[in-house]
């Protein structure tokens, strides 16, 4: 059964909570693990009582980690056969390692800035 537009966007927005809450509230992500139902309709995802919920927190091989039309097409599925998988991998790490000046320099790729000079709008200095 797929989603029509506006029931599909509504479940992106709601696993998109669901994602968010569950790497930014330990007790959210807790909840999660021991009582998946209600932590999830808390994000605004009703599962129909009788059904069965899965959380995958390590995302099988051949799932995209982050692929949404894989999420969506599990959640149609789920709406089937009365079994919701859904993918809530472990919080993502960010690594904030700082950029040296080789980096910067490859980022910039060599243009001399320092010899341009722009303004924010077109003008007839600029043209």
């Amino acid at each position: 059964m797929a989603l029509a537009q506006q029931e599909r966007a509504e479940f992106i927005n709601s696993y998109t909570r669901t994602l968010i809450n569950a790497w930014s509230d330990e007790s959210y992500s807790a909840r999660l693990s021991a009582n998946p139902r209600e932590a999830l309709a808390e994000s605004g995802l009703t599962i129909p009582s009788g059904s069965e919920v899965v959380v995958v927190r390590h995302i099988p091989d051949g799932h995209e980690e982050g692929n949404m039309d894989v999420q969506v097409a599990l959640w149609e599925k789920g709406m089937e056969s009365g079994v919701f998988e859904l993918h809530i991998p472990e919080t993502p790490v960010v690594d904030a390692t700082e950029l040296s000046e080789g980096d910067l320099a490859a980022v910039t790729a060599g243009v001399q800035v320092e010899s341009c000079y722009y303004c924010c709008c077109p003008c007839c200095c600029c043209t």
